[in-house]
């Protein structure tokens, strides 16, 4: 309780002037803007009017990250950084740190986040820094950049993070700018933490899950509507754990689209596969077709595998829900599965794939096991040979059931089966391809797509299209004009991704040079209605098609 405390202590004037506090991290995407961030902002206390945000993107070259950075260094004032530090970005900021501390080693670098929370010591990045801080860090920070500004220095270098009272925490969605509501992704959630123990996640480190106070937080979600927010992704590992909560989120949205049925909100939620009773299915059932995505996971079919990873499911209530979802409500659905679980085979990996297919939901998301830093997972490391890749994102590489050329073709698969089915840019061809025996036939196209390209990445869609063409054509013995007409579907006559002549002189076959004029999105399929204007391209192409 100290630690919470001391971030609002007032401090006099002419010692808050003497340092700036940045808060910076590397996001996986522009669109994704950092929640993290905002919190540790939204809680600096007297700290806040000498700190401030500063997020970049990966790819960026380091040296013009560092200038950025070393911009808001000011003679006589110390300058202390504190780097949000995820699996995707470590590498990045790894060589950006190694920078600061080459250029400016006087600047004071503090990190946190999952990635440097476990397995801390053995980290190059955690060797360069001054301090870490593990676990929550939304009082810690503030309270450990008090002790280096104002005294008594901080003795240790890793400091474990106090995990305060939600009720004592300020929430950070005012933080959110008129710009990111405009343009990015808005992060929120209604709690944090997760009951379940599934060991390939973080979340299994959870005791339980922690609500914040309901009415509290859609307060929040009203003044961010408010301001324009329309597109809301929460981050809550269990949205629909505690139902009551749950329908008082769904009613705060069902309200929204009601008050403004022409300019209408978009939410996205992660759900537990076997919970769907009666009164969230009748919620679910009132929002229309472009503004609820569930995203489903059911990671294995495999009774055996699910126990040995502690995964509690119930596999057949989880269908019938997935079912129901696609039949009855207008929910747009990601359903994940893992490859690579301990004792999940190939072959069962398959059958699990193809049981999933059946029940028809509108993506499968193809995942391949990570090693994520402090998961439990590690435990079946030697009983099943698990070889996980060392360098981020810590993919496997191999296991006793799976060897690395079998694993390889499995994650090639994963790279095409985003680019083509879950992209919603083939829903005609897509069934085609996939036949009875989706897994398998979808293998043999990812076999021979690479045996073709030798790659699974910087694939033109218009390349893509003509690959997919000659498979069916060549290894399928379809009529070209048969294929023609599915992939014109596909692309509503889009001038932009006809047959190229060359895949077509090889089919013997003289271009067609008519042409229809796309609009300015390159696509002549109409996304511009009210219940798909304002949806990412993708579930708008799986809404439209």
């Amino acid at each position: 309780m100290a630690a919470v405390q001391r971030t609002i202590e007032p401090f006099p004037p002419a010692l808050l002037a003497a340092m700036t506090i940045l808060l910076s991290t590397l996001n996986a995407r522009y669109a994704h803007a950092s929640l993290g961030l905002r919190y540790l902002y939204a809680n600096m206390g007297a700290l806040q009017e000498q700190t401030h945000i500063q997020e970049f993107v990966i790819g960026a070259k380091t040296t013009d990250l560092l200038e950025r950075l070393l911009s808001w260094q000011r003679a006589d004032e110390k300058l202390i950084i504190g780097f949000g530090v995820y699996i995707w970005n470590v590498e990045e900021t790894t060589r950006l740190v190694a920078l600061i501390k080459r250029v400016a080693p006087e600047i004071i670098i503090v990190l946190g986040g999952p990635e440097v929370s476990y397995e801390t010591q053995e980290q190059a990045i955690v060797g360069m820094a001054d301090y870490v801080i593990t676990g929550w860090g939304d009082v810690s920070f503030p309270a450990l950049c008090q002790q280096i500004l104002h005294g008594p220095k901080p003795l240790m270098k890793i400091h474990a993070g106090v995990q305060a009272p939600l009720d004592q925490l300020r929430l950070p969605y005012e933080y959110y700018s008129d710009q990111d509501i405009k343009h990015r992704t808005l992060y929120v959630e209604a709690s944090r933490g997760c009951p379940f123990k599934c060991e390939f996640c973080l979340s299994a480190l959870d005791k339980t899950a922690w609500p914040f106070d309901i009415d509290r937080f859609l307060e929040e979600m009203e003044s961010l509507h408010a301001r324009g927010a329309r597109l809301f992704k929460f981050v809550d590992r269990t949205f629909n754990l505690n139902i009551k909560t749950s329908l008082k989120i769904m009613q705060f949205f069902l309200d929204k689209l009601a008050a403004n049925p022409d300019d209408p909100v978009f939410a996205h939620f992660e759900v537990v596969p076997d919970h769907l009773p009666d009164a969230l299915k009748e919620g679910i059932q009132k929002f229309p077709a472009g503004t609820l995505q569930f995203e489903i996971g059911i990671q294995s079919f495999n009774p055996e595998v699910q126990t040995r990873i502690s995964r509690k499911q119930n596999n057949s209530k989880a269908a019938e829900n997935i079912v129901w979802l696609m039949q009855h409500s207008q929910a747009h659905l990601h359903v994940d599965l893992i490859a690579g679980l301990p004792g999940e085979t190939v072959e069962s990996f398959a059958q699990g794939f193809n049981q999933l297919h059946a029940l028809g939901p509108h993506e499968i998301q193809f995942g391949i096991l990570k090693r994520l830093r402090g998961t439990p997972i590690i435990r079946h490391t030697e009983d099943f040979g698990m070889r996980f890749d060392p360098y981020p994102p810590y993919t496997i590489l191999a296991n006793k059931d799976v060897p690395f050329a079998a694993m390889q073709r499995l994650i090639r698969f994963a790279r095409y089966w985003d680019l083509i089915a879950n992209s919603g840019r083939f829903t005609h061809t897509l069934p085609i391809i996939l036949g009875t025996q989706a897994f398998e036939n979808f293998m043999d196209l990812s076999d021979w797509i690479y045996a073709q390209t030798d790659a699974t990445h910087k694939i033109a869609l218009d390349r893509l299209a003509n690959l997919v063409t000659k498979w069916l054509c060549s290894e399928r013995g379809m009529d070209l004009q048969t294929v023609q007409t599915m992939i014109g579907k596909d692309y509503a006559g889009d001038a932009k991704h006809k047959q190229s002549p060359e895949v077509l002189a090889q089919m013997h076959v003289k271009p067609d040079n008519k042409s229809n004029k796309p609009n300015s999105e390159g696509n002549t399929s109409n996304l511009g209605n009210t219940a798909t204007g304002k949806l990412p391209k993708r579930q708008a192409r799986h809404l439209v098609n």
